[in-house]
């Protein structure tokens, strides 16, 4: 496996910033050399042919890299400088041109007429999408649905003692509830500080993905009716009440076709990139990554 050249990423195809001309500018003064003292060009431990992708140029891209960990936001990083880099030799070799007969000066624009130039846009037939739909029905099933109403009783998510106020306030008023569920509004009136409250705490219908995640995962688990319990939110306790519930129900094929259809052309589109980059990563000399790699998997 260690012989086998790995995949590149593209994310670096639609960077928001190219890469600075000065990190060009010294890209071959530190080739091979150690660590520099202060006041120096970083030093360079990554290359692609003759190439030198510094330390400061790896630093600067970090940014548009987010991660749990700096070690993986820097290997990242370093993969979208490799495969810009690489993309950047290939079109230089073939000399491309801009359309009016200029050479294109701008690295974004000759690295996205590199890659029309060289992947093949393949739309993919009716039978290829039919047989995915035929084979993930579940991901093709019109969203869960649940009516609710609410009390929400705020309380900051770094107030200790408010959250424990306002649970156990929740509590009783479910309690209450309990015995008098036509009160709901009425309490919603007084006690809840959503905006709903002026509607007897309804919300109407709500999907997945509607509300946060918390409350989400928390009332499509809850059975029709009173809660007995209040749920948390960052933004308090609520006091809930489930009054519909509709499953999802399975999508016509014609009805997700156009989706599908571009699922299938963007998974077609990734793998041809793929497949093109690691072609570059034969004809031009990748050194320095495996090592930045490893050690993010380390750290």
């Amino acid at each position: 496996m260690g012989n086998l050249p790995k995949f590149l990423p593209i994310t670096v195809i639609d960077s928001a910033q190219a890469v600075p001309a000065e990190a060009h500018q010294h890209q071959h003064d530190g080739a091979g050399e150690g660590p520099r003292s202060l006041g120096q060009p970083a030093p360079c431990r990554l290359f692609v042919e003759d190439t030198a992708i510094s330390e400061a140029d790896i630093a600067r891209e970090m940014q548009h890299h987010r991660a749990l960990r700096p070690e993986q936001s820097r290997a990242e990083a370093a993969r979208a400088l490799v495969v810009r880099e690489l993309l950047r030799l290939e079109a230089q070799r073939l000399g491309l041109l801009a359309p009016a007969g200029g050479r294109v000066s701008d690295e974004e624009v000759l690295i996205q007429q590199l890659l029309e130039d060289a992947i093949e846009d393949r739309v993919p037939t009716d039978e290829d999408c039919q047989r995915y739909f035929e084979q993930n029905p579940e991901r093709f099933r019109s969203p869960d649905r649940v009516r609710l109403r609410h009390i929400l009783l705020a309380a900051p998510a770094d107030d200790v003692a408010g959250r424990l106020e306002a649970r156990t306030e929740g509590e009783r008023m479910a309690n209450e509830l309990k015995e008098a569920p036509h009160l709901f509004a009425d309490f919603a009136l007084r006690h809840s500080r959503c905006p709903s409250s002026s509607e007897g705490g309804d919300l109407g219908w709500l999907q997945r993905g509607q509300t946060t995640p918390e409350f989400d995962r928390q009332v499509f688990r809850l059975r029709e009716g009173l809660a007995g319990f209040p749920v948390e939110s960052r933004w308090g306790y609520h006091v809930v009440s489930i009054d519909g519930r509709e499953e999802g129900q399975p999508l016509p094929f014609d009805a997700v076709l156009p989706q599908i259809r571009d699922y299938l052309e963007l998974q077609v589109r990734q793998r041809e990139v793929q497949a093109y980059l690691l072609q570059l990563q034969e004809r031009y000399r990748v050194r320095g990554l495996e090592e930045i790699e490893a050690e993010a998997e380390i750290g």
